[in-house]
């Protein structure tokens, strides 16, 4: 190796631990805003995982009264993360999404969108209660198994297929097998 070439390699290896420990550090550090949505979701939440990757989500734990210590509970994941391309009338909805192990909704939070008719299409607390239990199995048809808002159909179509095809997603991925079917 050229004398040169050892020294830039040695100037690099402490910028990249360093680096590294930065990343590995904002990674694990908690964040009090998701804690607080997740426990909305899981109200008997203990503690929420670093997000995870492949596909982007966050381990829910929490006390059962069958086990002794934490068990998972479900996962929690953003729409926006799994389904970008999904867009409201005025751009994305931003959705935390919680799933329990049976693949059955805990609840949605919807935490972001632009829409102009969202005050009464996705803001209202009816929006997200009607996914509450809802079976990953379940059609997702808006007018049928979801509320319809005649002004406001282009969000609320689009917040459902984002809930849904993401929901599926983990489920897919993260579930056994005989939980999804």
């Amino acid at each position: 190796m050229g004398r040169n070439r050892a020294r830039r390699v040695a100037f690099k290896l402490p910028l990249m631990v360093l680096a590294m420990s930065v990343i590995l550090t904002a990674q694990a550090a908690p964040d009090p805003k998701l804690d607080a949505l997740v426990r909305r979701l899981f109200p008997t939440s203990t503690s929420v995982s670093p997000k995870m990757a492949a596909p982007p989500h966050y381990k829910v734990f929490g006390k059962s009264p069958d086990v002794a210590g934490e068990t998972l509970l479900g996962f929690a994941f953003w729409t926006t993360e799994l389904e970008p391309l999904e867009r409201g009338y005025d751009g994305p909805i931003k959705i935390l999404v919680g799933m329990d192990t049976r693949a059955a909704l805990a609840g949605v939070v919807v935490v972001a969108h632009h829409e102009p008719y969202g005050s009464f299409s996705v803001d209202p607390p009816a929006f997200a209660a009607q996914f509450v239990g809802k079976s990953i199995r379940d059609p997702f048809k808006v007018g049928q198994d979801v509320d319809a808002v005649s002004r406001a159909s282009i969000s609320i179509f689009s917040a459902t297929r984002a809930i849904r095809n993401s929901s599926r997603r983990i489920a897919t991925q993260l579930l056994p097998r005989e939980a999804t079917r």
